[in-house]
């Protein structure tokens, strides 16, 4: 008689067994489908709280400022993405729709500095630079939602970032106590979206648990007085 060799015998014990009763087999697929209306709440809220607001720069609202997260730089420029979410920014001031920019993003290291790409960018497209704010610790969504109403006293805003993210932004901004409205970016449907509207269903599970808990951001740090500054020297002109 032939034995089974001991990798055999231990994939055996490890290769899923599904239920043979019924009743075992009814609470495996019970068992799957809240694992799935699990898995699909946290995208489920954010569409909810979200998506009555997300606008076109034709039919966004009049505010004060528009926020821009960072979406990463190539060589000390802003991605493509970025770059889109800056020109929308851009065009969004041109057509009077919002006085001060407000640019968030990641300056953890010296020889990274989001911000200051964002604001070049923004200078080079007509935005005057007393109308540009730069958020150094925008760390990630969450963060520059806190900060922007904590921080620099951000009551509404027009959010910009790429469609796949904005319902994401406006859910949280909302959570942080600001009145906000997005303007989803056009985008290539290329690898990289695909790559962010794929992360975005695990991002909302770290969204939703931001939302519950309501964590300090990575830095807090004191009040800035830009966004103040920068509508003060608007309204004197």
């Amino acid at each position: 008689m032939r034995m089974k060799r001991p990798g055999l015998r231990l994939l055996g014990r490890l290769r899923p067994r599904f239920p043979r009763t019924r009743r075992g087999q009814r609470r495996a697929v019970q068992g799957v489908m809240l694992a799935c209306v699990a898995a699909l709440a946290p995208a489920t809220w954010m569409y909810t709280v979200a998506d009555a607001r997300v606008r076109t720069v034709a039919d966004a609202p009049a505010q004060q400022v528009a926020v821009v997260f960072g979406a990463g730089l190539w060589q000390g420029r802003p991605s493509p993405y970025l770059a889109n979410r800056l020109r929308t920014a851009a065009e969004l001031y041109r057509d009077g729709k919002v006085k001060v920019v407000l640019v968030t993003g990641d300056n953890s290291r010296k020889e990274y500095d989001e911000p200051e790409a964002m604001r070049t960018f923004l200078r080079e497209r007509g935005v005057p630079d007393r109308r540009i704010v730069s958020d150094f610790a925008g760390f990630d969504t969450w963060d520059s939602c806190v900060r922007a109403k904590k921080i620099f006293g951000v009551d509404r805003a027009v959010l910009v970032s790429q469609g796949f993210h904005i319902r994401r932004a406006i859910a949280l901004c909302r959570t942080a106590g600001i009145d906000a409205y997005g303007v989803g970016v056009d985008a290539v449907h290329d690898a990289t979206w695909y790559y962010g509207g794929t992360r975005e269903v695990f991002a909302a599970g770290k969204a939703a648990l931001d939302a519950v808990f309501r964590p300090d951001p990575h830095f807090l740090g004191p009040r800035e007085p830009g966004i103040g500054r920068a509508l003060a020297a608007e309204d004197g002109e």
